[in-house]
């Protein structure tokens, strides 16, 4: 391993990404059990994760907000009964019960105002990465959160067949779609993506895409592409984006990225060149900075006012984690 690569450092001395901490056992080999799941269905303690549009509802109740609703609740705001998802089930003080997805399907204005008529407690619909910066759940929770919000999205964006445009329909507990025009099945799509920290010594590569607030630089990222592994993806990228050519690449952690489905696939890269040249329209900026300049930049204290993404992504565990790595090593 190159000397500039994050020594191994324990999961408790860096904060963890959110949505990682799903503790939810999904009961995998279940699904396709027809009775057990409508018996589920039935049971008074099921919980239902309620999706409108890409937001969550939440209730809020004091200090404490929750995302488990009672069936009744789903019903009343207008969900199908024919595209419930199992999410699985947990651990509760009367033992195992099942979580449940479901799209709420009306307009933002209609489930906002069917929500205050619904219920005498505040029900919110409150967007997830809000939820994540604020700490206002518990993390798995957050995790729970992003199971149901990318599962959502791919029914509601998937209902019709893509080899013969017959409507299709649920099945394997919200697992797949069956087409019963031309007998098709199709499964929920995850989009992987390369995220790297890519470094030189005590030098770090870092960008600014044109999305990201003033003053905040980030570790590059980018789609993998068909038949490629993530040490290719990676390279590639980073020539695309900043045209610096890297060698070896190390995996680091994965962390679901509900927006709408991808699965961030974070590395370190070493860098065999420092030249700088901006190949596309992803970024408009890019940068070498040094370590001080980093840990400067993760406490708030750059004096050029630049910042770094917040703790939810797994960008700012990248970048921490070689910060810290580095400080380790010079002790």
């Amino acid at each position: 391993m190159p000397d500039d690569y994050p020594a191994s450092l324990s999961d408790s001395a860096i904060r963890e990404p959110a949505y990682c901490d799903n503790m939810l056992d999904r009961a995998a080999l279940r699904r396709d059990d027809e009775a057990w799941l409508a018996g589920q269905k039935r049971r008074a303690d099921a919980g239902y994760v309620l999706i409108a549009g890409d937001r969550p509802v939440v209730a809020v109740g004091g200090d404490r907000l929750t995302i488990r609703h009672p069936r009744a609740l789903a019903e009343s705001l207008g969900i199908a009964a024919g595209e419930i998802a199992l999410l699985g089930v947990e651990e509760s003080p009367s033992g195992e019960r099942p979580v449940f997805c479901a799209r709420v399907n009306a307009a933002a204005e209609e489930i906002e105002s069917d929500i205050e008529a619904a219920s005498a407690s505040s029900l919110k619909l409150i967007d997830m990465r809000s939820l994540a910066l604020q700490g206002a759940l518990p993390l798995g929770d957050l995790g729970l959160l992003a199971q149901a919000r990318s599962l959502a999205h791919w029914h509601a964006t998937h209902g019709f067949c893509s080899r013969c445009g017959h409507e299709t329909r649920m099945a394997q507990a919200g697992y797949r779609r069956d087409c019963p025009s031309c007998s098709a099945v199709h499964f929920p799509r995850t989009d992987p993506v390369v995220i790297m920290m890519i470094t030189d010594g005590d030098k770090a590569l870092m960008g600014r895409p044109h999305r990201l607030a003033e003053g905040v630089y980030t570790t590059l990222a980018g789609f993998m592409e068909p038949g490629e592994t993530i040490d290719q993806a990676v390279r590639r990228e980073v020539m695309e984006e900043a045209g610096v050519r890297v060698g070896a690449v190390t995996f680091a952690r994965s962390q679901p990225w509900p927006f709408p489905a991808s699965l961030m696939l974070g590395c370190f890269g070493q860098a065999e060149s420092r030249e700088i040249r901006l190949g596309d329209d992803e970024l408009e900026d890019c940068r070498w900075f040094s370590r001080e300049e980093v840990a400067a930049m993760l406490a708030g204290r750059h004096p050029q006012g630049l910042h770094v993404p917040p703790p939810i992504s797994i960008a700012h565990w990248l970048i921490r984690t070689w910060v810290e790595s580095l400080s380790e090593k010079t002790r």
